[in-house]
């Protein structure tokens, strides 16, 4: 499958001034969007939108998922629940990951629906729901498999026994059951249907309580793209709403019809002439071999430049790839742009940004750190502002 990018935004020029700036083309979130629903035609979908739409910006991001299709919304934090309905978002939207002594009274008076996987949570949502006099829609979380947040065995039993009679009451309607895979980005691993029988045999187990949820949901982006029989009635994909391949051993973006929507971009505050034999940046773990020319770049690792990035993160300047030059700073790093280059300050820095282009890209630095993209782009900084294009007035 090719790219569409009829809605997506091209590369721009990054804003002067600015020392950096994450551009997020919305375009492209939407016809992420679009794709996935392409690749999951019988299911709804729900873009999630958590930590900050994985850096991308939640509010616009959101609003960009629900013009490309989106049904539902999903986060794992109750504050980026209300932060979404106090801008206006109605859609349905579910938040997952709760601490006790959490109020629940804001969400059930926003209509956000809770995912309960403990029995303490299901406490507290039915105390908010008495409170406010509302039915508290919730989701149940179940593990099966993961060994991560959802309940299981003699907790699991107890909350569906729980749930069932306070069903009576009119306190609780429980609107689906999810769960989530261990291995969903390698798709024939045998945990992947061991957890879909799991997951089956606890919908039918919770049936038998007396509880049918209208929606069962237990694939993520990479489920979503590579495991149809893992759709049921809703998918719920993050990292490729972002235009970013959750499987990238088994295909780019482009194979799946996605396009990277994050540019993070920088311009040249200096360049200087160096000898040979000049040691950059702390410790000189680099040294230049001959003479040339040294860039400095004003961004560093409290802006999510991975330190660990030092000498291997990949960047480009004028079209030309580099390497990062020695260690990477708070605040700054050096490439050595070599002496034949007509670099001058100012210029523009591409750190990473979309592939069809020919830029570096988060799976190229996630190669160069040994890490995931979902990481690259979720810990760009709080200081570096993100530039949205094609934003639609609410």
């Amino acid at each position: 499958m090719t790219t569409d990018t009829a809605s997506s935004t091209p590369p721009a020029p990054a804003p002067p001034g600015f020392p950096a700036c994450a551009q997020v083309d919305l375009g492209a979130i939407s016809a992420n969007v679009a794709a996935l629903r392409g690749h999951a035609p019988t299911a709804e979908l729900m873009a999630v939108v958590k930590a900050d739409a994985y850096g991308h910006g939640l509010v616009p991001s959101a609003r960009a998922a629900l013009r490309g299709g989106a049904t539902w919304l999903g986060v794992a934090q109750l504050p980026e629940a209300l932060e979404l309905r106090r801008a206006g978002v109605t859609a349905p939207l579910l938040s997952w990951l709760h601490v006790p002594g959490q109020d629940f009274v804001p969400a059930l008076e926003q209509d956000v629906q809770l995912g309960i996987s403990t029995t303490w949570a299901l406490d507290q949502a039915v105390e908010a729901a008495r409170a406010t006099g509302t039915t508290a829609r919730i989701h149940l979380k179940v593990d099966t498999g993961l060994g991560r947040n959802g309940a299981w065995d003699a907790d699991l039993a107890a909350i569906l026994e729980r749930t069932a009679a306070l069903g009576s009451e009119g306190v609780l309607d429980v609107v689906g059951i999810f769960s989530h895979f261990a291995y969903a980005d390698a798709p024939q691993h045998p945990t992947v249907r061991a957890q879909q029988e799991r997951f089956e045999g606890i919908v039918e187990q919770a049936a038998r309580s007396g509880i049918r949820p209208s929606v069962r949901h237990l694939a993520n982006s990479a489920a979503t793209l590579t495991n149809p029989s893992a759709h049921y009635d809703l998918v719920r994909p993050g990292v490729a709403v972002y235009g970013l391949s959750p499987v990238p051993d088994l295909g780019s973006p482009r194979d799946f019809g996605l396009r990277e929507a994050m540019r993070l971009l920088s311009h040249l505050s200096s360049v200087k002439e160096s000898p040979a034999g000049q040691g950059v940046s702390y410790g000189h773990v680099y040294t230049t071999t001959e003479r040339t020319r040294l860039g400095l770049v004003p961004m560093g690792y409290s802006d999510g430049v991975p330190r660990h990035a030092s000498s291997v993160g990949p960047v480009q300047v004028g079209g030309r790839r580099y390497a990062v030059a020695g260690r990477v700073c708070m605040d700054q790093f050096v490439l050595d742009l070599g002496a034949d280059s007509h670099a001058v300050a100012g210029d523009e820095v591409v750190l990473f940004g979309v592939g069809e282009a020919g830029e570096p890209t988060a799976q190229d630095w996630a190669v160069a750190v040994d890490t995931i993209n979902y990481e690259i782009v979720t810990r760009v900084g709080a200081r570096v502002p993100r530039v949205h294009l094609g934003e639609v007035e609410a």
